[in-house]
């Protein structure tokens, strides 16, 4: 349900970035630039803004980190918690603040907030057994567990999720699980954890989100938040079995903590305590007021704790208020393929930084520019380059030195006093003093690729005016005109400088200096654009101009694509792949018995309806006459064949597996296949594929 359109603060919040690893321009695509850009433009318009993140240092892939860097978890965190704060900070993101989970006023304020949770009797408490490495004596959390997925048959799936399918799934659904510690196979053993019940919260959910937020949330949020409540929620546990976290801070807690995702969204409200502590304000009207407009930023990997999980939280302790909005974005690909940390198929922050030096409003611009807010969009190094040459440059630029060149070549630099308006100069001045609300109407609606065009158009509005006076040509016959030209070409830089800072915080510096707006004695608020006759008044004197933007040239984004080549080429020989004849056979798995191998109920089957499933490259949805009925089984199938050439194909399917959904459709049961000397998908019938011995089936 939305709260008042005039808030009396706001509660900004981006998502933590996880300490295992720098920022890459996935990360600031998805979630940082747009929340930096509301966050400055709210202040712009007077409000009272608390902008808060921090570094998200507990869970599972820091424990991973440090094994296999052989160093401590405080080392990991430590390394790039400030790698990533230098980052933002020489990037522009305007935090207030900017904390990280391993702090003690964080420390105590998760420690508080499931204490009161758990007082409340908001818990379910419950014995499971789960999976233990007894070599090296511990439990397994999801990420150290690998086996092959129940679904599709991949062998590399971890204990949460199978990277192949894309299937939710627990360490336990595993086939022949793995420690990823010893890569022994481990036992089950009894522990006792704390869960969320989740199916408490439906109704509340239900009336909260499907029916409240319907209108105004965004169509990928909304949709994957009523995908996650039609199909039923369950308890999820906020306990862990991890030496490295938040100690669970009840009896019965000695050896677990919080499970990561339950502490690291109650990070926004310890940021915005030490913030508030060192500002000397009162920080829970920004989490417990009705009149505070909360909005989380994030990428859409985060929709579901940022939707479903945190407000249920927020819920069940009573206090806080919810979010208004959370608005996320789909991903940011990288030259075609999608961005990778382990495979280092990125363009690092940091690494940005250096290679372009006080460029980092180009980044902000052409991230924003083609930003993935309603489907996965492509960064290419062309593009950053055409957006910076053909359009900072060109429009922008080329606009703002025209004006600053001619006014101190016509008047030494002091802004002329205007003569009578023309039709054209008032018509200009008017469409000026519309751009603010224009501008607005796209940030509020959270559409900042739509706000950076506008504000591109409003430069167009200054070069097609300029172009159209022709002052350069005017000056040798009518010397008045051109002080009225230039005297409103200066209001339109004016209006550049000011509207451009929630998108390009540096250059709006740059230009605010040109135009030495501190001195002018005029209003440079965001309001002051559309309401003020004049941004900056006759007789004031401006610096001498400076270039806001240079041209990126051909050899520069050729180091670019040559670096990215060299990686694919490393990530080639790290894995070298084998010939047809030399294709490795799969090593033989764990022994069973021959009542293990007994439960599986194998049936010939006939495919009678095969089609894709939307927006998944690799799924098919099948219709399946089995003989005992005609069933539907999703496979991971889709890159090795065409729906329309495995209608009427027989098949081999394991007909009593556990019926699971997957994208919204349960699949009952699974299709056994093998590779051909190619590594190509085959049905399980050997003589119709090129099919070696010793193939597994999977």
């Amino acid at each position: 349900m939305a709260q008042s359109n005039s808030p009396s603060r706001y509660t900004l919040t981006a998502a933590l970035p996880y300490t295992n690893g720098p920022i890459h321009i996935g990360h600031l695509a998805g979630v940082y630039v747009p929340a930096d850009i509301y966050a400055r433009y709210l202040r712009l318009k007077g409000n009272d803004v608390a902008f808060v993140c921090g570094s998200d240092e507990h869970g599972v892939a820091i424990s991973m980190k440090a094994k296999k860097e052989g160093i401590t978890p405080k080392e990991v965190i430590d390394k790039y918690h400030n790698i990533i704060k230098k980052s933002f900070a020489d990037f522009g993101i305007s935090f207030d603040n900017y904390s990280r989970t391993s702090a003690e006023i964080h420390h105590k304020t998760a420690s508080d907030f499931f204490k009161k949770l758990y007082e409340q009797g908001d818990f379910i408490e419950e014995e499971t057994e789960q999976l233990y490495d007894d070599e090296a004596k511990q439990f397994l959390a999801d990420r150290f567990v690998i086996g092959t997925c129940p679904r599709c048959g991949h062998e590399e799936a971890y204990g949460d999720q199978c990277e192949n399918c894309g299937s939710s799934l627990n360490a336990t659904d595993l086939i022949n699980p793995k420690s990823t510690i010893t890569g022994t196979v481990p036992s089950l053993k009894k522990t006792k954890h704390w869960f969320l019940p989740l199916d408490r919260y439906e109704g509340f959910l239900k009336e909260w989100i499907l029916e409240g937020h319907k209108s105004d949330w965004k169509p990928n949020v909304y949709g994957q938040c009523k995908s996650w409540i039609d199909d039923g929620l369950k308890p999820r546990a906020v306990t862990r079995d991890l030496d490295w976290g938040i100690p669970v801070p009840v009896e019965g807690g000695e050896g677990k903590v919080l499970y990561v995702w339950f502490d690291a969204p109650i990070g926004y409200i310890s940021s915005t305590k030490e913030w508030a502590e060192r500002e000397g304000k009162d920080w829970e009207p920004y989490w417990k007021s009705k009149d505070t407009k909360l909005v989380h930023f994030i990428g859409k990997d985060n929709i579901v704790f940022h939707c479903i999980i945190f407000p249920s939280m927020l819920k069940a302790h009573g206090d806080f208020i919810l979010p208004e909005n959370v608005p996320a974005n789909e991903f940011l690909n990288l030259e075609g393929n999608k961005l990778s940390t382990s495979k280092n198929w990125a363009v690092w922050l940091h690494e940005y930084l250096e290679e372009f030096p006080n460029m980092q409003d180009v980044l902000r611009y052409a991230l924003t520019a083609n930003a993935p807010e309603t489907k996965d969009n492509d960064f290419t190094w062309k593009d950053f380059q055409a957006r910076n040459n053909n359009e900072l440059v060109a429009i922008f630029g080329n606009f703002v030195n025209r004006v600053a060149v001619l006014t101190h070549k016509y008047y030494n630099g002091v802004v002329p006093t205007p003569n009578a308006f023309t039709e054209v100069d008032q018509e200009t001045l008017k469409a000026l003093k519309g751009y603010p609300a224009i501008i607005s109407n796209s940030l509020e609606r959270y559409r900042f690729r739509e706000g950076s065009q506008e504000l591109m158009n409003l430069a167009r509005l200054g070069n097609k005016y300029l172009a159209d006076e022709e002052p350069w040509k005017l000056i040798k016959t009518d010397e008045e005109r051109v002080k009225t030209i230039m005297f409103v070409a200066l209001q339109i830089a004016t209006g550049l400088a000011i509207l451009s800072e929630p998108f390009l915080p540096f250059t709006s510096d740059k230009l605010r200096n040109i135009l030495n707006m501190m001195s002018s004695g005029a209003e440079t608020d965001w309001e002051a654009v559309g309401l003020n006759d004049t941004l900056l008044p006759a007789g004031h004197q401006i610096n001498p101009s400076e270039l806001l933007f240079r041209k990126i040239e051909d050899t520069e984004i050729q180091q670019q694509l040559d670096k990215l080549e060299a990686t694919k080429k490393s990530n080639a020989s790290t894995t070298p792949k084998t010939s047809a004849m030399e294709k490795e056979i799969t090593p033989q798995k764990d022994t069973i018995t021959y009542e293990d191998f007994a439960k599986m109920d194998m049936r010939v089957g006939t495919i009678l309806e095969a089609e894709k499933m939307p927006k998944a490259d690799k799924l098919l949805v099948l219709k399946i006459d089995t003989g005992l009925d005609t069933r539907t089984i999703v496979s991971g199938i889709a890159e090795s064949f065409n729906p329309e050439d495995i209608i009427g194909k027989k098949v081999t399917v394991l007909v009593n597996l556990a019926p699971r959904k997957l994208r919204g459709v349960e699949s009952q049961g699974m299709i056994l296949m093998t590779e051909d000397k190619d590594g190509k998908l085959v049905f399980l019938n050997p003589d119709e594929g090129n099919v070696e011995n010793g193939e597994a089936i999977s």
